[in-house]
């Protein structure tokens, strides 16, 4: 009986380490995401500062109503050149996936073959959880609100061969969002391969 009930304590014990370790992945991957939250404040600090500067006097306050339209129309002619695949790679220069952007429509295709399973940490529990899922609860709030459009509203969907991951498609994503998922993926990806290296 005693050595059941040490066998059980050890599974136990095994399971708990398991948890720890995704645990500090996802904290990892959270704090990765603060900082970047954190590096766009600052930056669009620094543009409005740049763009009410000049606004000293009473009769040029209204054009500061004006720049938010402007950033709106040089975001599509670069759709154009974003056709061309963004490698995303480890810090040794492997290829971990190619990222397609279009117009708000964004295409992860992971590189090898049978290279990412669905299952492999912090693929669900980070990247999807974390970073799609909660983009995408936010816009359907928005849109509850009447905030939004709803066709607007993120979505994404994942493709998949069995449990091998084939495709990551965004769409509605904005600029801002863009690098955000960018990164996220990309630290994802690259803790995946890790993974994949240790348990090779």
């Amino acid at each position: 009986m005693g050595e059941e009930r040490i066998k059980k304590i050890v599974e136990f014990r095994t399971l708990l380490e398991k948890r720890v370790r995704e645990t500090e992945t996802e904290l990892e991957g959270l704090r990765t995401l603060l900082d970047m939250a954190n590096t766009v404040l600052l930056e669009e600090g620094f543009k409005r500062a740049e763009i009410t500067k000049p606004s000293v006097h009473a009769p040029s306050l209204p054009k500061v109503t004006e720049p938010p339209v402007q950033p709106e129309i040089p975001r599509v002619p670069p759709a154009a050149e974003d056709e061309k695949p963004v490698p995303l790679r480890t810090v040794t220069g492997d290829l971990l996936a190619n990222l397609y952007t279009r117009e708000g429509h964004v295409r992860i295709v992971p590189a090898g073959e049978g290279a990412f399973n669905v299952n492999t940490p912090p693929f669900s529990s980070f990247f999807v959880e974390r970073v799609l899922a909660q983009m995408q609860r936010k816009d359907q709030e928005a849109a509850e609100r009447g905030e939004l459009p709803p066709e607007k509203a993120l979505s994404y969907s994942i493709a998949q061969e069995g449990e091998i991951i084939r495709e990551i498609t965004v769409r509605n994503v904005s600029p801002d969002r863009l690098r955000e998922i960018k990164s996220a993926v990309h630290w994802t990806l690259e803790k995946m391969h890790e993974k994949m290296q240790m348990e090779a």
